[in-house]
């Protein structure tokens, strides 16, 4: 080969030893992962222990939704991503956005809340799209126009409230080349598989913290957060009632439907209207948890896996992605020879 060559095939040699170690990373992740839910006895919500379990079930809406970038649908996670290809990664267009709420689980024996702080998602890529060679959008392009957090469920008037508005559509990002847009994520009704820590709803130290996922701007843990924490709960500064705490964000119904109780308004607000008996009751079993009802969280010694599928699917998903990162080792193996004989000049004649 001529040695001039030499640097061309270095070059082509480190983005395959790049692009192996980078499948044989994503492939220790699917082995970590596959080991952990087949090693993992699945249990049922009427049964289940405190401690490590693994449920198998769908997602349920609990008291909010996400509505998703790309295609505006409803959603408890998301992980949207929007890029262009005109050679100038990093764009201010770029998007890189990923959020989840706390869900509910239900199998064939009841419910189980899920509060999916720090939790490693495994979500199905439901959207793939990218513009056209004349700038078109995707034809299942339908950009958020409204806020990205929704009530988890609507009453009717409400419903035909959201309906019969009209909004501005969201201009499309700009950018010089054709942009692709991406889009996983787990919404209502899909079958899902977690393992996770079970506890007692009462032992959460911050529940509204754990009901939060990624984009919560502020590590559950900052050590800034926690002495502020404690320094206002030495002084008597935190309100242990939550009525006296939020006020009428306290309230099951109030600001997605009628409220169970009467709120405390100017007496120029217009008058809301409560809610009946079985809306009343259908908003606490939504908004209230039971002390000792056991939840599924994340803890120091069990991180919370939720993938989407039944254990079998998500095990045979995982084992795959293990199998392609061993070809990627082989990738970065013979990469690395080819590199070493192109620096030690192996290829000149």
């Amino acid at each position: 080969m001529d040695p001039s060559a030499a640097p061309q095939v270095a070059v082509f040699a480190l983005v395959g030893m790049a692009a192996g170690l980078g499948l044989l990373w994503r492939g220790f992740g699917g082995y970590r992962m596959a080991t952990r839910i087949g090693d993992t006895g699945t249990s049922i919500v009427a049964s289940m222990a405190a401690g490590e379990v693994r449920l198998s079930g769908t997602i349920e809406p609990a008291e909010l939704t996400l509505i998703s970038p790309f295609q505006s649908a409803t959603c408890v996670y998301y992980h949207a991503t929007s890029e262009t290809d005109d050679d100038s990664p990093g764009s201010a267009d770029d998007l890189d956005e990923e959020r989840a709420v706390g869900f509910s689980l239900r199998d064939a024996s009841g419910t189980v809340r899920v509060f999916p702080r720090g939790a490693r998602w495994d979500a199905p890529l439901v959207f793939d799209g990218h513009h056209g060679p004349f700038g078109e959008a995707p034809p299942d392009l339908a950009l958020r126009t409204g806020s990205a957090i929704a009530p988890g469920e609507l009453d009717r008037d409400t419903a035909i409230a959201a309906l019969l508005s009209v909004r501005a559509p969201s201009p499309l990002p700009t950018g010089r080349g054709r942009r692709t847009y991406r889009e996983r994520r787990l919404g209502p009704g899909d079958a899902i598989t977690i393992v996770g820590r079970a506890m007692p709803f009462a032992d959460l130290t911050d529940p509204t913290e754990a009901d939060v996922d990624v984009g919560g701007g502020v590590a559950a843990d900052d050590p800034e957060v926690l002495a502020n924490i404690a320094e206002a709960r030495q002084a008597g500064m935190l309100l242990g009632d939550p009525d006296d705490a939020w006020g009428n964000a306290a309230i099951p119904g109030f600001g997605i439907g009628r409220p169970v109780r009467e709120p405390d308004l100017d007496p120029a607000a217009a008058h809301l209207g409560l809610a009946d008996v079985a809306e009343a009751e259908r908003f606490e079993r939504r908004f209230t948890i039971a002390p000792e009802a056991l939840v599924l969280v994340a803890g120091p010694d069990v991180p919370l896996l939720i993938a989407y599928g039944i254990p079998g699917a998500a095990v045979e998903r995982a084992r795959y992605r293990f199998f392609v990162g061993l070809l990627g080792a082989i990738l970065a193996i013979g990469s690395a020879v080819v590199l070493a004989v192109a620096l030690t000049g192996g290829f000149a004649t």
